[in-house]
């Protein structure tokens, strides 16, 4: 579980897309393995980022008119995964995030934090080895935010996925594996336990 700091301008979220396959560097490599994402078409990116990556954003992004199930369920829809397939690893996902009991319910009806857990199930749902989360607990209040980030913490371990989170919150940072902090454009690796609580 990697950390990525920094103050606001310094490029983190920009760091976090060009890692995603969502914007281009405008100089430099970026490798997943063996694999140059630079050279990747824009239906190759796309592909790539449905099956490796999931992202949990610090607004969770889920369409009004969908149910949680569905709004979980709607990356395997795209892939052209059949319903009942598609529900079940959808069901699955939100029993994990702790809301299986609120699969009916229409976004509106969910609370901040409800509504970024589903996000995360949305994230998680294709089984990707690598989520990426762009302040996943910004809009939260801090009791709210812990609880989630103790979910993304859990899920890290359970799936042994690789987790790269953009935090302001150094309290999260601590917590992680590694801390990368980010200023005018550089990269320096620090301890986790040297972060300002």
């Amino acid at each position: 579980m990697l950390a990525i700091v920094g103050q606001s301008g310094a490029g983190k979220s920009t760091l976090l897309h060009i890692l995603g396959v969502l914007d281009t560097a405008s100089a430099g490599d970026v490798y997943f393995g063996k694999l140059d994402l630079g050279t990747l078409s824009e239906e190759a990116a796309a592909e790539f980022r449905g099956r490796e990556l999931g992202f949990v954003w610090q607004f969770h992004y889920l369409l009004p008119e969908f149910t949680a199930l569905e709004n979980v369920a709607l990356p395997l829809f795209m892939r052209s995964t059949g319903r009942r397939e598609a529900e079940r690893a959808a069901l699955h996902w939100l029993q994990e995030v702790g809301l299986a009991d609120r699969a009916s319910h229409r976004s509106g009806e969910l609370s901040g934090g409800e509504q970024q857990r589903v996000a995360l199930a949305r994230a998680l749902v294709t089984r990707p080895k690598i989520l990426m989360a762009d302040e996943p607990t910004g809009d939260l209040d801090n009791q709210t935010a812990d609880a989630v980030f103790e979910l993304v913490a859990k899920l890290h371990r359970d799936y042994r996925l690789t987790s790269l989170i953009v935090t302001h919150n150094h309290a999260f940072a601590r917590r992680c594996d590694r801390v990368l902090h980010l200023e005018r454009g550089r990269v320096v690796e620090v301890s986790p336990q040297s972060l300002s609580a």
